[in-house]
């Protein structure tokens, strides 16, 4: 990290796809992503563990309000103001092709215990709306339940006028959802969608994530992430130049030898998660 050539300024808040601090003094790595491993339920835990044991004796934090958490770490003004439109995702029918995904980008919008609408999770967070998200679901499509993976939900209970939330990427404007409800009480949970599971009374039950399989897909995905040149002439040139930089599309370009690091990293966090 140290031997990239610093940015100048922030990128706006809503392109930034994902964050990391490294805070040596405190030993503190705070981050966020908004797609990947660790947005899908299938293998969010097992990513953080794998993060835990690859940084041994850092507290690892998930960072909910993305770049502005980081900025706030700092003592740096917040920045950018919260957006006055909003921009959620449209309602989805029973049945829609996204949820033959096996991680579907999808929001779950449960209301009272009658009714769950599953809206694409594309854009803004349903719950950013207000309660405006009453009136415009009023006469979406009712899925009656979700029984598959989602990115995102809401609980709403008109009648206690109580709202809970969760997602499992990062919002800029997180902390201050409350506003949007005015008159309601808005609880915010973080990643755990089980606390919408309790509220809902079961209307989403997504499958649990197999604590087997999921620490070994996460491994995989990162080793071809660090893969560098294989199999053909570049191989061999990689070799022989430990000091030729290698990386694909926007990555940052690495030498050989910190691709190779980088790869027993991950075998090593594996092999801890794993209790090898």
């Amino acid at each position: 990290m140290r031997g990239h050539a610093p940015e100048e300024g922030w990128y706006p808040d809503d392109i930034v796809e994902a964050g990391v601090l490294a805070d040596p003094i405190r030993r503190l790595l705070l981050v966020f992503v908004r797609e990947g491993p660790a947005a899908s339920l299938r293998t969010r835990a097992a990513t953080l563990e794998l993060l835990r044991c690859a940084w041994p004796g850092w507290e690892v934090r998930w960072l909910y309000e993305g770049q502005r958490g980081l900025r706030a770490h700092l003592g740096l003004d917040p920045g950018e103001e919260e957006p006055a439109a909003v921009y959620p995702g449209p309602a989805l029918e029973p049945g829609d092709e996204e949820f033959d995904d096996p991680d579907p980008m999808v929001a779950v919008v449960t209301i009272g215990r009658e009714r769950c609408h599953v809206l694409a999770d594309i854009e803004d967070h349903p719950v950013e709306e207000g309660p405006a998200l009453l009136d415009r679901l009023r006469d979406a499509p009712d899925h009656g339940s979700h029984r598959l993976r989602a990115e995102a939900g809401i609980h709403v209970d008109p009648e206690r006028r109580r709202v809970g939330w969760w997602l499992n990427t990062a919002r800029a404007h997180a902390g201050t959802i409350a506003a949007r409800w005015p008159g309601w009480t808005v609880d915010f949970w973080e990643d755990r969608w089980a606390e919408h599971r309790r509220a809902c009374g079961g209307r989403l039950d997504p499958p649990a994530p197999d604590r087997g399989a999921a620490p070994a897909q996460v491994r995989d995905e990162a080793l071809e992430r660090w893969a560098g040149p294989r199999g053909d002439a570049r191989a061999g040139l990689a070799a022989a130049h430990p000091h030729i930089l290698l990386g694909s599309a926007f990555a940052p370009a690495v030498t050989a030898a910190q691709a190779a690091a980088a790869r027993a990293a991950i075998e090593t966090a594996y092999g801890k998660a794993a209790g090898g």
